[in-house]
């Protein structure tokens, strides 16, 4: 159970307050305590979910160790029970179930010359496999074009001064291409041809799904259409009053006014309860999280070297430090190893039981 709702969505349910955080309703904002109606709620809303990845990764996932995201599990378990939706002012609230079409993941392969960490090429390849491994999401790719761009210089003593006024230099110009289109022409095509469909959730901030989005509704004005912005709610200000402000990512209007409901934020923690297992398998070949994906690699790959004596690979090392310890205070060392002082007792207990208590042929245990 999850803020207060649970995840089989029983019929009955109890009259009871939740605070929700900004959610905005046909267009029109309000911050306010959410309601479940006490009685029999209205037949599930079967939904699909159209997934910007790029919007996804720079709102929640850039700079963070929950990029292993399992999307099934965060709509499925989060997102979804807690979206307040009514038909209109009097109706009970809506239910949502993901349909077995679950999710479209709109995306880019990343060009290695222009990414920014060694493993970036190889790491986003192991999550669209592990993406791929499931059979209820599907994943449509664009690509990156990369060119060489005369672009205006902003003066350093009058920053305001007009492009036009200003000189000129050479950049690198690197824009992702096709995959807005493609959510587009999915969102509409579904909308047109899967009559099961009643709702429709988009997750972006991206303008130019608007004309899509309002086609969608003169075709189809029945179909629900729900919003989330992708930004993580850790990051975002609160202020005296308890309004939260994003300058950054504020939710699009265009894309507000034609949802039927909006959420503004995805939660820190909800993103961390949300994570694929280490090794996922289903495809052709187990995917597996990069080393770099982890909250501190360079504290893991130290604990991984100094334990190299006993546990040689990585998925012996990981066999053991998955699990709680009963020398460890019942913790699991993978846990401890997301910060320095957690590392220390890690290190500390291997180096340890290497120097002093491994006999010929023992196993760390």
């Amino acid at each position: 159970m999850r803020y207060g709702i649970p995840y089989n969505y029983p019929q009955q349910l109890t009259l009871f307050p939740m605070r929700l955080g900004l959610w905005e309703l046909g267009g029109k904002s309000r911050r306010s305590a959410g309601f479940f109606v006490s009685g029999r709620r209205t037949v599930p809303l079967r939904t699909r979910i159209y997934i910007d990845g790029f919007n996804l990764y720079y709102g929640c996932l850039r700079q963070t160790p929950y990029k292993w995201l399992d999307l099934i599990k965060l709509f499925e378990q989060h997102i979804l029970p807690t979206a307040l939706h009514r038909p209109d002012t009097d109706a009970n609230a809506s239910s949502m179930v993901l349909d077995e079409c679950a999710i479209r993941y709109f995306t880019a392969p990343i060009l290695g010359s222009a990414a920014k960490g060694a493993d970036s090429v190889a790491s986003q390849s192991q999550y669209h496999a592990a993406l791929l491994s499931s059979k209820r999401i599907s994943l449509t790719k664009g690509y990156y074009s990369l060119t060489k761009s005369s672009q205006y210089l902003v003066d350093a003593d009058n920053p305001d001064k007009h492009p036009n006024l200003c000189g000129k230099t050479q950049v690198w110009k690197l824009e992702e291409k096709q995959s807005d289109v493609n959510l587009a022409l999915a969102l509409y095509d579904d909308a047109l041809h899967c009559p099961d469909l009643d709702q429709l959730v988009l997750v972006t901030n991206d303008t130019d799904i608007a004309p899509a989005l309002e086609l969608i509704k003169k075709k189809r004005p029945e179909l629900v259409i729900g919003l989330v912005i992708p930004t993580r709610l850790d990051i975002r200000k609160e202020d005296d009053a308890g309004y939260v402000s994003d300058k950054e990512r504020q939710a699009n209007a265009d894309l507000r006014k034609l949802a039927n409901w909006t959420r503004t934020y995805i939660r820190a923690e909800e993103l961390a309860a949300s994570q694929l297992p280490r090794v996922v398998t289903g495809g052709r070949k187990a995917a597996i999280k990069p080393l770099s994906w982890y909250p501190r690699p360079d504290l893991l790959e130290a604990a991984m070297i100094a334990a190299k004596p006993v546990r040689p690979r990585p998925n012996q090392f990981f066999s053991w430090a998955e699990l709680p310890r009963p020398y460890l205070g019942n913790r699991c060392p993978i846990d401890l190893l997301k910060n320095e002082v957690g590392a220390a007792e890690v290190m500390a207990y291997i180096e340890t039981y290497i120097r002093e208590q491994l006999p010929a042929g023992a196993d760390l245990d």
